[in-house]
């Protein structure tokens, strides 16, 4: 369980394909406090450290995960956005996040304000999932807000502090990104198809 935080920026420093899996061997300043069989969200993606070496570590994403996110578009040296799994007791400052990615969306729109910028997101609305206008939703596994909710888009405005803190600042249209869309929401909505 986390929360949509993101606790550090890492580096992708080694992909290695094996069979249908992918191993992604990461650079990280919390590396240090990691352990073999914690779970760490990448861009919202929760993977298993599978090793340790010094400040990397390596997790392994299986065809699963690979065919329901946007990792195999990782590059030696890309950014991604790392948060550990939350701990009980802690305050939870964005929102219910699993880890399980919904589905893959693409940038479409990024507008530069006044002190902050706003993220335009298209995705496929026929897997049934929905955005809602001030709901959460989790863009490479940040907790944000959403503004301009429509059928197959959506829009989140970032602050100065998420842009520098988060991969938010490498986004560009056509980036593509995993979507987990809020989990209360996916269980309304599903209560909603049955009762039909």
């Amino acid at each position: 369980m986390f929360t949509g935080i993101i606790e550090d920026i890492g580096i992708i420093t080694d992909l290695k394909p094996e069979l249908d899996n992918l191993h992604i061997s990461v650079r990280s300043k919390i590396t240090s406090e990691l352990k073999i069989d914690q779970s760490v969200a990448h861009n919202g993606v929760c993977l298993t450290v599978v090793s340790i070496n010094d400040d990397e570590y390596t997790v392994t994403a299986i065809k699963e995960t690979l065919d329901k996110t946007s990792l195999t578009h990782l590059k030696t040296n890309d950014k991604v956005n790392l948060e550990r799994a939350m701990k009980l007791g802690d305050r939870l400052d964005g929102h219910i996040v699993q880890g399980h990615i919904d589905q893959i969306a693409t940038c479409t729109e990024v507008t530069e304000e006044n002190g902050s910028w706003v993220f335009t997101f298209n995705y496929d609305s026929s897997l049934n999932n929905i955005t809602i206008e001030k709901g959460s939703i989790t863009v490479n596994g940040t907790s944000l807000t959403v503004v301009n909710s429509k059928k197959n888009s959506f829009s989140v405005a970032i602050i100065p502090f998420t842009y520098e803190h988060t991969n938010f600042s490498t986004f560009k249209i056509g980036t593509v990104v995993n979507l987990e869309f809020d989990v209360l929401g996916k269980y309304v909505s599903r209560l909603m198809e049955l009762h039909k």
